[in-house]
Parts: C-alpha cells; sequence; structure tokens
C-alpha cells in the first residue's frame, strides 16, 4: 500500500493575522479586563497568516447556523473539487479510477454528503464506494488514510481518495468572548486536502504503508470537540491537550516495537500542527531534534491550524522532498475523542 500523492487547496481569501485581530478586536470590544489579552493570545498561536472561505466582510451577514452551513456546504465543494483534481493529476489518476471515497470534516453537514455532491462534478463512477465520516477533528485527515489503508489492502488493484476539508472560520461564535473561542478565532484556518492511496498490485511510487494504530485516552471526551447549540457549534478546547501530547512517548514506541522499528530510526516526522504548545509537548517528549518538525511548525505560521486537513499538508511536503530509499516515516495526528492516529512509513 502506497501513498501515491496529495493534493491542497486553499481559499482565495488571504488576510495577515493583524488584519484579523483588528475585526476581532472590534467585535469583542469592551469584554476584556485587559485590552491588550485578545492580541496577546492571537500573538502566542504563532499564526502570521490565514485563508478564509468567505472575504471578511461577509461574516457579518451570516445570520444563525443555517447561514454558515449553507456557506459550509458551497465552499467545501469548490475547495474539495479542486484538493481531489490536484491530487489525482500528481498521481497521474483519472477520476473514473477512484474506487473509494473518504470525506473528513467537523466544520459542517450536508446530507447528502459532501463526496456524493462531489461524484457528478468530478465525474467519479457510478459505482464508487463512499464513506462520509464527521467527529474527527484534527485527527481526521490520519484517520482517513488508515481506512483507506485498510481498504486497499482488501482490495490491492483498487484506489481510494481521503478528503478533508475544514472551513473553521465558519463555526466561529461570535458573541462567545471564552477563552476557547478567543484561541480558536487565532489558531484555525480554512482549507483541504486530499491523499490517494493505492494497493499493494497498483503500478504506484511514494511512501508505503507499514503500519497504522488508533489509541483512545478514556475518560477525555472534555478535551476537545463541539458544544452543538442553536447557534452551531461551540468549541470545546482544554489545557489538557498538550499534556497528552507530552505522554505520547509509550504509546509511539510500543507502536513502533510491534514493527521492529525504534523511535530513533524514524527520519521523517509528520505531524499535525496542533499549536505552539501540543508541538514543543511532542518535541520534548519524543526529544527529537530543533528541526524535526519544521515542516509542522512552517504550516502553523503560514496558514494556521485547519483541523483534519493540517496533517495532510505536511504530509504534502514531505512528499516534495527527496528522501533516501528505505527513510522511514511517522505520521502522528491527535483529535476529538481525546484521541491519537498513527501511521508508519517507508520512503
Amino acid at each position: 500500500m502506497r501513498i501515491a500523492s496529495v493534493g491542497r487547496a486553499l481559499p482565495a481569501n488571504r488576510y495577515e493575522q493583524h488584519q484579523l485581530l483588528e475585526v476581532l478586536d472590534r467585535l469583542w470590544a469592551g469584554r476584556f479586563h485587559n485590552p491588550r489579552r485578545l492580541e496577546q493570545i492571537h500573538r502566542n498561536t504563532l499564526v502570521g497568516g490565514r485563508h478564509l472561505a468567505l472575504p471578511i466582510e461577509e461574516y457579518a451577514a451570516l445570520h444563525g447556523f443555517g447561514d454558515a452551513n449553507a456557506a459550509f456546504i458551497r465552499c467545501a465543494l469548490e475547495l474539495g473539487e479542486i484538493a481531489i483534481r490536484d491530487a489525482l493529476a500528481r498521481a497521474g489518476l483519472d477520476p473514473r479510477q477512484v474506487d473509494a471515497l473518504y470525506s473528513m470534516s467537523v466544520t459542517g453537514i450536508a446530507a447528502p454528503s459532501i463526496d456524493a455532491r462531489l461524484v457528478n462534478r468530478l465525474g467519479l463512477r457510478s459505482d464508487v464506494k463512499r464513506t462520509p465520516i464527521f467527529g474527527l477533528g484534527c485527527v481526521g485527515g490520519a484517520v482517513g488514510i488508515t481506512r483507506a489503508a485498510d481498504y486497499v489492502r482488501a482490495y490491492p488493484r483498487e484506489t481510494a481518495v481521503v478528503l478533508s476539508t475544514e472551513l473553521c472560520s465558519l463555526t466561529i461564535q461570535r458573541e462567545d468572548a471564552s477563552m476557547a473561542n478567543v484561541i480558536a478565532s487565532g489558531l484555525f484556518g480554512d482549507g483541504a486536502a486530499a491523499v490517494v492511496v493505492r494497493g499493494a498490485e497498483t503500478v504506484t511510487s511514494g511512501p508505503a504503508i507499514l503500519a497504522t494504530r488508533s489509541i483512545f485516552y478514556p475518560d477525555t471526551e472534555r478535551v476537545m470537540g463541539w458544544d452543538v447549540g442553536d447557534g452551531g457549534f461551540r468549541v470545546v478546547l482544554s489545557a489538557d491537550v498538550p499534556v497528552i501530547a507530552a505522554g505520547l512517548r509509550p504509546d509511539i514506541e510500543k507502536f513502533l516495537a510491534e514493527q521492529g522499528v525504534a523511535l530513533a530510526e524514524v527520519g521523517v516526522f509528520v505531524c499535525h500542527p496542533g499549536g505552539p504548545k501540543v508541538l514543543e509537548a511532542i518535541e520534548r517528549s519524543l526529544d527529537l531534534p530543533s528541526d524535526a518538525l519544521a515542516r509542522s511548525w512552517a504550516h502553523l505560521r503560514e496558514v494556521g491550524n485547519l483541523s483534519s486537513a493540517s496533517v495532510l499538508f505536511v504530509l504534502a511536503e514531505a512528499l516534495d522532498e527527496a528522501h533516501p530509499p528505505g527513510t522511514l516515516g511517522l505520521l502522528l495526528a491527535m483529535g476529538p475523542g481525546f484521541c491519537s492516529e498513527l501511521v508508519l512509513l517507508r520512503w
């Protein structure tokens, strides 16, 4: 099983962090005892700028969850189509060669699902097997790869595509000045990514998927997620996320040891950029060199955290680089549950 390619798509509407801060500062004027608190929080995310699904002036016209979700469907279809076409072109494939499509999102809902609405737009076959998945959040891109790997393991002559589409800006609660929502307003951005995973009996280049592992941490349901109400998605974001990230090493070493691999043998780390504290915790926990997560740090600075799509953007950067044959890679993401997903790769 191999990862043949990754396609990416970002909305055309890009804003520097200071531009977004100015808008939010006006929105939440007078809500903080320390007027500089919002600026401090945004600066601490280390995000330089983000892409938004809509031009920034159009968000004020969104009245309630219905408007936001309608915008999600419209923009998700546009970005999803671009990402999948990009991924297929990079793999040298035609849409009719896709046998299975897994779609991930946690920032909007649709029935028919986004993947169903893309069948005609992309020209996929009518017998394509679709699996829409909601609720995985930041871990979704990694989980999508593992589910696609399961599929092509069973059908080694076939091709699966994983699509992650996240429009986090459409979930921001404008009346909520809670710390979790304020942090989210400075950290999360919008974008989509698609991965082509092909079976062992196809002719494909790209890193091989050697093994995968899902890890669920008991009694952690309130660490990250949504409280869903009349106004839409209200973020749940606990300070425990970096704490859990700091304790990843035993699970990672156990997973690698079962494959006969030591942590020191891993040459490429593809890590979801959950935020500065999360990345720092992972670096300390795994005792990584200062440049091991450089791709993740760069992604965070350039576009912010794109939830499930981010780890796929980081993977795309790793695929664009030349690695000696036999180089081992570890793809890692965490998300609501609370849970983590590990994928062992070999170039």
